[in-house]
């Protein structure tokens, strides 16, 4: 009996076997319609999966306006908590919108469109800059002259149509983010925050049903832990960046930067990469301020930034961040370069916070490994 069992095994296991091959023959031989159903499939799925992501940001300040409304004494808006804080917390992303799409980003646009047509004059200034250095500079080599050539060679306007890039910009949005799919998605992110517990408490079922009780309470463990770590991460980093993003650029309009909310802007936007993303944006709005502004503004500029950065780091980012991820500069530097090289610069935001799961995953297996290994020496 058990080796009719066995043989029974062995055969439904070779079944699915070759069915798999025969699967991944035919994926492989009619690879462009595949990958047509797939981008059919993900474009329709899109919609839904930004509504699960704008809920997920949006679920801990729900969760925390819901909490406070729980708290108050009149009785309408304790029943309907819930739906309420759903509301408000529209309402506050709603106003944003409107002050970044009125204020800021008309100003950050006028800077780009301005620095966009003002580059072939900066790219003529830093040619007679070069000119002038003397014959024996290290900057006079022949590699050197060769590319200062080919720049001078190339048309510099055609690519830098200030119009044709906005065009560009705005077909890309379109593409990515039609009227419809946010409408949809928006309608998504809403019913997830409101039946928030319903849709946790169901999969909480349906993972304990399907797996064991030790592994169902690590992949909650685990589940917990990731998402707090990547809320946390997220969200604070948001917010750091754009604190510093207001500092720098407030610093540098006194001082008389040019395009000061711009390089305010990439130097906010890019402080969310950890270390990497303000020495990168700091030594791009030096060289910009450089060939805008001179030495001596660049000098100045980059000491008040690095301050700004040192107040960011030791006061601002820990008190808005709270607990450390507790990861190693290191590892950080091989996250965020890793990232970037596999998945651009949105892997380059993620790669931190997935890094750091990673790292409690294999603390945990290390810490279990030792553990056995501790029982079976007492054992023997």
């Amino acid at each position: 009996m058990n080796e009719i069992k066995h043989n029974w095994k062995r055969w439904l296991y070779c079944f699915f076997l070759g069915l798999a091959l025969i699967c991944i023959y035919k994926i492989l031989d009619n690879y462009e319609n595949v990958m047509g159903v797939l981008n059919t499939f993900f474009g329709v799925i899109s919609p839904f999966l930004i509504g699960i992501f704008i809920a997920y940001l949006l679920y801990m300040p729900s969760r925390k306006f819901e909490e406070l409304y729980t708290k108050t004494k009149i009785k309408f808006i304790a029943k309907k908590a819930r739906i309420l804080s759903v509301i408000t917390v529209y309402i506050i992303i709603i106003a944003a919108i409107c002050i970044l799409f009125s204020v800021i980003l008309p100003i950050v646009f006028d800077s780009v469109a301005d620095f966009f047509s003002n580059i072939p004059n900066y790219v003529e200034q830093v040619i007679n800059a070069y000119n002038n250095l003397p014959q024996d500079s290290i900057f006079k080599s022949q590699i050197v002259q060769d590319e200062i050539h080919n720049l001078q060679n190339i048309d510099i306007k055609q690519y830098l149509d200030v119009e044709v890039i906005l065009g560009y910009l705005v077909n890309a949005i379109g593409a990515i983010f039609s009227i419809v799919d946010i409408f949809i998605a928006i309608i998504v992110s809403v019913y997830i925050l409101v039946d928030r517990r319903k849709i946790l408490t169901f999969f909480k079922r349906l993972a304990g049903a399907v797996f064991k009780e030790r592994i169902y309470k690590n992949i909650d463990k685990y589940f917990n832990n990731s998402n707090e770590i990547f809320f946390k991460f997220i969200a604070s980093q948001f917010v750091d960046a754009i604190v510093v993003g207001i500092l720098v650029s407030i610093a540098m309009t006194i001082m008389g930067v040019k395009y000061a909310p711009l390089l305010g802007f990439f130097i906010g936007l890019f402080n969310m990469i950890p270390y990497v993303g303000a020495i990168i944006a700091t030594v791009i709005a030096a060289i910009i301020t450089l060939i805008t502004g001179g030495l001596s503004q660049t000098i100045w500029m980059l000491i008040v930034v690095i301050i700004l950065q040192q107040i960011d780091a030791n006061i601002i980012n820990p008190r808005i961040v709270g607990k450390s991820l507790k990861i190693s500069p290191l590892l950080v530097l091989f996250a965020v370069t890793f990232g970037g090289a596999y998945f651009g610069i949105l892997g380059m935001f993620l790669a931190v916070p997935v890094i750091a799961v990673i790292k409690i995953l294999l603390d945990d297996f290390i810490k279990y490994k030792e553990t056995k290994k501790k029982l079976s020496k007492e054992m023997i």
